[in-house]
């Protein structure tokens, strides 16, 4: 049986820590499960230390999650890696399901679940389609929720497309991210040019650049609380810890994602004029959410 390396980069989220291991318990026979704990300030470590001593523990310095998801990396020894947010939690047989799917499909270079929030509802940003300037306009101007199975004004959650069936997606989000670790070899590490946000959109663009695909795999699911700790999400308002002044800094790290990944993807791909009117759109958003 293939041995699978979870990745699990915490940042002071203790209780939904702890949690999540438990939960991971017995999921998989070939498991190995890394924590890189960002430099939290509650009782994260102490935590998996006394509850969880075969867990390989990282405590760094909180360089960012791309930084810490390269460090739990580094130690991991699986065939596949799945990085897991320290709010997500697979059902028993998704590890097991989806590790079976992967290996009948060298094609496929990640793999994605059913991702599920609190409430029911589906997680729409585990099934994403690049954010070039169309799509991202057309979900900034909400056309994509006003036609939301449309494929010219819904690219962004690619709604048009059978979510009860398995199928090719650009990118799902690293809350649970399944990839054979030879991906690794071939297109690189995380880029920590991203310290939160973006380093996901990043990374599954240049694997599917490098020919690989990355699936949507319905018939396997988990629960994702979603954004416990940034606080700047709606679903975890009630126990996210996060003080305002990290909220704020984490909206604006969203801004600070889009404008590196414009640069370094997109901006070579489209004229003068599209490339201003999207660095406009960026400064616009960044002066709102500032203010």
């Amino acid at each position: 049986m293939k041995k699978v390396s979870v990745i699990i980069v915490n940042y002071n989220t203790a209780r939904i820590l702890k949690d999540c291991l438990q939960n991971l318990d017995s999921s998989y026979p070939n498991l190995e499960t890394i924590v890189v704990d960002n430099g939290s300030k509650d009782n994260s470590v102490e935590i998996v230390k006394k509850f969880f001593p075969k867990v390989v523990l990282i405590e760094a310095e909180n360089k960012g999650l791309a930084a810490g998801s390269n460090l739990g990396l580094s130690k991991a020894t699986g065939d596949y890696i799945l990085y897991l947010g320290s709010d997500a939690f697979p059902e028993k047989g998704t590890i097991h399901g989806m590790v079976e799917y992967m290996e009948e499909d060298p094609s496929i270079g990640i793999a994605t679940c059913r991702l599920v929030l609190r409430n029911g509802a589906l997680d729409k940003d585990a099934h994403r389609g690049f954010p070039t300037p169309w799509t991202a306009l057309t979900h900034f101007m909400y056309l994509d929720r006003i036609f939301s199975k449309s494929k010219l004004f819904n690219r962004y959650f690619l709604g048009f497309m059978d979510m009860e069936k398995p199928h090719e997606i650009d990118m799902c989000i690293s809350h649970f991210m399944l990839v054979k670790k030879e991906v690794f070899e071939r297109v690189g590490k995380w880029d920590e040019d991203y310290f939160l946000y973006g380093e996901d959109v990043d990374f599954c663009y240049r694997v599917k650049q490098s020919g690989y695909r990355i699936t949507y795999l319905p018939q396997f699911k988990a629960v994702h609380y979603k954004g416990a700790s940034v606080g700047i999400r709606k679903e975890t308002q009630d126990i996210s810890k996060v003080d305002e002044e990290s909220k704020r800094k984490n909206r604006q790290r969203t801004i600070e994602a889009m404008k590196i990944f414009y640069k370094k993807h997109m901006y070579k791909k489209y004229p003068w004029a599209v490339n201003k009117l999207v660095e406009l759109g960026i400064n616009l958003m960044d002066a709102v959410r500032a203010a």
